[in-house]
């Protein structure tokens, strides 16, 4: 075969394999999927994320994360509560310091890593909310409900996963970067 032709057939080939992939990842890209207490719709790596009112957060993100089998990433998100459970963690005593406020409140901010912990999803969340006399909270959210919105974005780290494990020096689950 004249070695044109076989130039000409692999461009022709390669243009046919990428408009396949520019369609394949359309059909995917800014596509809705639903859960039982958030819908999102899919940006790539990237999901924006609202919550149902009256869902817990923790929870709404976690089952989110396990649905779309996120095992690497980052949470980001703003929103209003009407009742949340924040912790402290005392380092002298190595236990979280909890408690509850139960009062509508604006999420100022919330951040947060996604990581496996014994193979299970794992939420590492702090929040920042302001109260109606402007004065802000802040602590590692363990529970919060949503009265009003909840608008996150989660981001996927493709093809990776980040397993904790509990350091018994410092009291807490950190990130276990150990070859296996």
């Amino acid at each position: 075969m004249n070695p044109r032709m076989v130039f000409i057939i692999f461009n022709i080939f390669i243009v046919i394999l990428a408009l396949f992939l520019v369609f394949k990842m359309n059909g995917e890209y800014g596509k809705v999927i639903h859960g039982a207490s958030w819908d999102a719709k899919v940006f790539g790596n990237k999901y924006v994320v609202s919550l149902k009112n009256n869902s817990e957060i923790v929870e709404a993100l976690t089952d989110f994360v396990k649905t779309q089998d996120i095992k690497a990433g980052t949470i980001s998100g703003l929103g209003a509560v009407n009742s949340v459970t924040l912790r402290f963690f005392n380092p002298e005593t190595k236990q979280y310091e909890d408690k509850t406020f139960n009062e509508q409140m604006e999420i100022s901010n919330l951040i947060g890593n996604i990581s496996t912990k014994d193979g299970k999803e794992y939420l590492h969340l702090h929040i920042t909310l302001g109260n109606s006399e402007y004065k802000s909270i802040a602590g590692h959210l363990l529970k919060a409900t949503i009265n009003g919105a909840g608008e996150f974005v989660v981001e996927a780290y493709q093809n990776a996963k980040i397993e904790r494990k509990f350091d018994s020096n410092t009291g807490l689950n950190i990130y276990n970067f150990e070859e296996k």
